[in-house]
């Protein structure tokens, strides 16, 4: 038998416990009903459903778990699973993701025609798998103005918090914007709060202690499974509406989309009154698909040769972004990652915010990609 010397010993330890401590993160998936491939729908027994739910990011995951509890769903989503997929999970390897150019990339980079980078989630749990992770309650006047019940707002947040937030363990970076924009005068000091206060604050985040993500994906483990059917790769294409019996104007009885493999497949509503398609497709997939369904000004259908189903001139018009100006400070050595954690809220509505770590130079990814672009692309 032959003999190890010390110093291979120490290092075949030492690459022992860090495989051990990188199993030994919260990286298991949580207890979700099962994710189908777009390509079985054509194998299981066709089904009318409740409500079809086109978008399976932020706000689709939620909305399937809670209307399972008492209906018949089916969840579209046309990205994959984001489980694992440790650029995705892990908060060290968040600027991976956004850089991710493949066809399967969760993070589909693109460029607005006035030329400003941006990206957009394809993956089950949409853009909670590829942004900072922050976390904060609503503005209350953003409630009120949106027509929303605020009570049961109030009511809901606990239930997102319970099974997807953390306080964070404040970063050396995180602590510093903490100090610099109280002697700046941007106070109170809030403390470690998920409300939307004026002044500082430090807000949860969706990465445990250990750095894992925890997406939206995640809250579909409060599904009931025998109410809900999740398919990934499922690019819907189409709603298909139809003039019922005794009704002039024309409605959404199903969708139809396309599978991983190209194949082609339609779902259909059940009769039970109030049964709905739920569009939920993001700012730029959702009045997309409006519009190639017929829904939109009636110009810009023609122009398109698409038949009109509703005449409505605001579908696909009006969208703006928050503007974000960055400053890069260079520091002699690097500091420890961190992401959003502490905010700046100034009396104008401004938030003030900082991640550290991920590179800054000219050529750094963290530069050119994603929710810190400092580039601007002018096309010829």
């Amino acid at each position: 038998m032959g003999l190890i010397s010390g110093g291979v010993f120490f290092k075949i330890l030492a690459f022992l416990c860090f495989i051990r401590l990188s199993q030994g993160r919260n990286s298991a998936t949580p207890d979700l009903p099962p994710l189908w491939k777009a390509s079985s729908f054509s194998k299981i027994q066709h089904e009318a459903y409740d409500y079809i739910i086109v978008g399976g990011g932020t706000a689709g995951c939620p909305l399937a778990a809670t209307l399972s509890k008492k209906y018949k769903v089916l969840l579209l989503e046309r990205g994959g699973s984001p489980y694992g997929n440790r650029n995705i999970s892990y908060l060290e390897n968040f600027h991976i993701c956004l850089t991710d150019e493949s066809k399967n990339s969760p993070s589909q980079g693109f460029i607005s025609t006035d030329g400003v980078i941006n990206s957009r989630a394809k993956v089950l749990g949409g853009g909670t798998c590829i942004n900072a992770g922050f976390y904060s309650r609503a503005n209350r006047r953003f409630v009120k103005d949106a027509g929303w019940d605020e009570e049961l707002v109030n009511q809901s947040y606990p239930w997102v918090e319970e099974r997807i937030v953390y306080w964070p363990k404040i970063a050396p970076w995180q602590a510093a914007l903490r100090d610099g924009l109280l002697e700046a005068g941007v106070s109170p000091y809030n403390g470690y709060t998920y409300d939307h206060l004026f002044g500082t604050k430090v807000g949860g985040t969706i990465f445990d202690e250990a750095g894992y993500r925890h997406t939206a994906a995640d809250l579909l483990a409060a599904a009931n499974p025998d109410n809900l059917r999740v398919l990934l790769h499922a690019s819907v294409n189409k709603v298909i509406f139809k003039t019922r019996h005794g009704h002039q104007k024309q409605s959404a009885i199903g969708v139809q989309f396309k599978d991983e493999n190209g194949g082609h497949h339609q779902a259909f509503l059940s009769q039970k009154r109030g049964s709905e398609i739920i569009v939920s497709a993001g700012a730029i997939g959702s009045p997309q698909l409006l519009l190639i369904s017929g829904i939109g000004p009636r110009s810009e259908l023609k122009k398109h040769n698409i038949s009109i189903v509703l005449h409505n001139e605001h579908v696909g018009k009006g969208m703006s972004d928050n503007p974000l100006s960055s400053v890069f400070i260079p520091t002699k050595d690097p500091p420890k990652q961190s992401l959003i954690e502490t905010v700046g809220i100034t009396d104008d509505g401004v938030f003030i915010e900082a991640s550290s770590g991920f590179g800054q130079t000219g050529d750094s990814i963290h530069c050119h990609h994603g929710i810190m672009s400092a580039e601007v692309c002018h096309q010829s």
